[in-house]
């Protein structure tokens, strides 16, 4: 049976007790089913319910209006998700076209 390597110090000398995971070099201890949880990445889902990854093209649903800007994103306005954050407010950092980088909120964006 192979373990996996400490996250700490990525020592091999990894050894089992009971159901922690004890590294001798560096003393860290940590359960292999905790860090498996904590390494998913966050995940966000559409108005439609679709899952959205980073790398996803979407387009919005409705007008949103910028924040301390008089601009206005229209609908069908397309933008690139660069990557998917943990959060109540804004979940997507995005590159909108004509409007640069912004964060928006999944729930008013589609998949494209």
């Amino acid at each position: 049976m192979s373990l996996p390597p400490c996250p700490k110090c990525n020592s091999e000398y990894v050894y089992q007790d009971q159901s922690l995971l004890i590294c001798p070099e560096c003393a860290y201890e940590w359960n292999p089913a905790e860090v498996a949880e904590e390494d998913a990445e966050p995940t966000a889902k559409d108005a439609n319910g679709t899952e959205l990854n980073a790398g996803d093209k979407v387009t919005f649903i409705k007008d949103l209006k910028v924040k301390g800007s008089s601009q206005v994103l229209k609908i069908g306005t397309k933008a690139l998700i660069r990557r998917i954050v943990e959060g109540k407010d804004h979940q997507l950092d995005c590159k909108v076209d004509g409007a640069g980088e912004m964060m928006i909120t999944a729930q008013f964006v589609k998949k494209a």
